[in-house]
């Protein structure tokens, strides 16, 4: 009877892998919380692991609260599928994404180049893009391709992507929530995400191959401002070594970091438009379905003050990042930082522009202008892969200027490297995301061919070489020199190939910097 019973659990066990179409000898991993079983990749080989949970689905009361560990299981998990992308709201771009959304989201995916593990390989952890309102681990919304980690770990490291709470369930902060917190904090849930992520990998990610004690995170749009929060944060301290930001900082826009009571506000707004009560308003929203609280979030990319977004909370971040970089409170860990040549194709009017050029530099408007050209100014420089003036300021104040005054500051603490990305048709320039096909090695979703196989070759050499030693430099690739504040050195990776220059954008990200200085006050 007892054999029979073993007999029909096992049978049970093959048709539930073969349904969900993991080969029943498919490779098993052991991490803390229990048995997973991936697939093998095709030669070169190795294997990778999908949808494997770091924390409890923060729903019911574990919403808008910290993350928990995931809770242990028995058995062999199937991780042959991404999990849910975290619940978002709606654009164009990620409405694919969005429909697929859940609050039960936390997971994350690996890829190893070898089955089984063999040594300890480097590390590198993606932090996916979309303002923080949108996207997924999974990729291949808008331009972006997909984020399939094979090609990448076929370099010789170990590829984790993760996903974080988003937009509304991932930044909202509110007086009640500050009241019932431990550390009287609130919002920023998303980022602590991530860091519970990378805990997971400290823990667990030798029993996939790689290296615990050499792990680098990049990212790239909101994903690299993330690293930069990471980098600030007393919460990621001793989770990872090196840090990649693509297109992105704490200082995008040149605007401060929102503080506790500007996002309790903004909260308090978020609260009336889900009808809370003023009392017991908490445990209301709490109740609400993932729909109904969407339906209370901002539009993607708008909603002014109401807009949830990382805060000062006082346990997260305990200061501004912005002041953090500034004094040299950072992870005084090896950078690579950088931008595309042209983020963004400006179409508007020039008032548009001039409407622009004036909320980015405040008094020092005048100036700003005669540099691009503008009341009777010759353009400081022109350079087409920049494209016109007003593309060059959304480039210039979203990512060039704020890339540089990071660099400026991390370089006298870590080394650091500076690149620009040109990569692409002229005439359009390399915009928002472009690069990203080159460091996965896969088409982008709007692309019609792979991209060329010796610029991705260049990239990722780059890249892999970077998380392996914190030195992108290595045989068979053009010198990259070390940013530094004398000589300020970058590498323009562009279609002729990489080229070694000096003082990106110089008088404009002097200019700009200084009106962030007079922004925030500080000297």
């Amino acid at each position: 009877m007892r054999s029979s019973f073993h007999l029909i659990a096992s049978l049970a066990s093959l048709l539930a892998a073969l349904a969900s179409g993991a080969p029943a000898d498919g490779p098993i991993a052991d991490t803390a919380a229990g048995k997973v079983r991936g697939l093998a990749l095709p030669a070169p080989g190795g294997a990778v692991f999908k949808g494997i949970p770091f924390a409890q689905p923060p729903v019911g009361d574990l919403r808008w609260k910290p993350p928990v560990a995931a809770r242990p299981w028995t058995g062999v998990r199937e991780a042959v599928e991404y999990g849910a992308p975290c619940a978002q709201v709606s654009a164009e771009w990620n409405a694919k994404t969005a429909a697929a959304g859940s609050e039960d989201c936390l997971t994350l995916n690996v890829w190893t180049p070898q089955w089984p593990a063999r040594g300890a390989k480097p590390v590198m952890v993606w932090i996916h893009g979309g303002a923080n309102m949108g996207g997924s681990a999974r990729g291949a919304g808008g331009i972006e391709p997909a984020f399939d980690g094979a090609k990448l770990a076929s370099q010789g490291v170990v590829v984790v992507t993760v996903q974080y709470r988003l937009g509304i369930f991932g930044f909202f902060a509110h007086p009640e929530l500050t009241a019932e917190s431990a550390q009287h904090a609130s919002g920023n849930y998303g980022l602590m995400d991530l860091a519970a992520s990378l805990q997971w990998v400290k823990a667990n990610i030798a029993r996939f191959g790689g290296d615990p004690r050499n792990v680098t995170i990049f990212g790239q749009s909101a994903g690299a401002m993330d690293v930069g929060y990471l980098m600030a944060s007393p919460l990621g301290r001793g989770l990872f070594q090196r840090a990649i930001a693509q297109s992105g900082t704490v200082l995008i826009g040149g605007h401060p970091t929102l503080t506790l009571t500007q996002a309790e506000e903004a909260g308090r707004g978020l609260a009336a438009k889900m009808n809370a009560p003023a009392a017991g308003g908490l445990a209301y929203m709490r109740k609400l379905s993932t729909a109904e609280v969407l339906k209370a979030s901002p539009p993607y990319g708008g909603g002014g003050p109401l807009r949830p977004a990382p805060d000062v909370d006082g346990y997260f971040l305990t200061k501004s990042p912005a002041e953090v970089f500034e004094t040299g409170g950072q992870a005084a860990v090896p950078l690579m930082i950088g931008n595309n040549g042209r983020e963004w194709n400006f179409t508007g009017q020039p008032e548009a522009l001039r409407k622009g050029i004036a909320g980015a530099f405040g008094p020092l408007t005048e100036q700003a202008l005669k540099l691009y050209g503008m009341e009777g100014g010759a353009p400081v420089e022109s350079y087409p892969p920049y494209g016109n003036a007003g593309s060059q300021f959304s480039t210039d104040t979203s990512f060039r200027c704020p890339s540089v005054l990071i660099a400026g500051q991390h370089s006298r603490h870590a080394p650091t490297y500076q690149y620009e990305f040109t990569v692409g048709p002229v005439e359009k320039g390399t915009p928002h995301s472009g690069e990203l096909q080159y460091v996965f090695g896969v088409r982008g979703v709007q692309e019609t061919a792979d991209p060329d196989a010796v610029q991705t070759q260049r990239v990722q050499g780059y890249w892999v070489n970077f998380a392996k030693s914190g030195d992108p430099n290595g045989s068979g690739l053009p010198k990259w020199p070390k940013y530094e504040s004398t000589k300020r050195e970058y590498l323009e990776l562009s279609n002729e190939g990489p080229v070694v220059k000096s003082d990106l954008r110089g008088k404009v990200c002097a200019l700009f910097g200084e009106a962030v200085r007079q922004r925030t006050g500080r000297p």
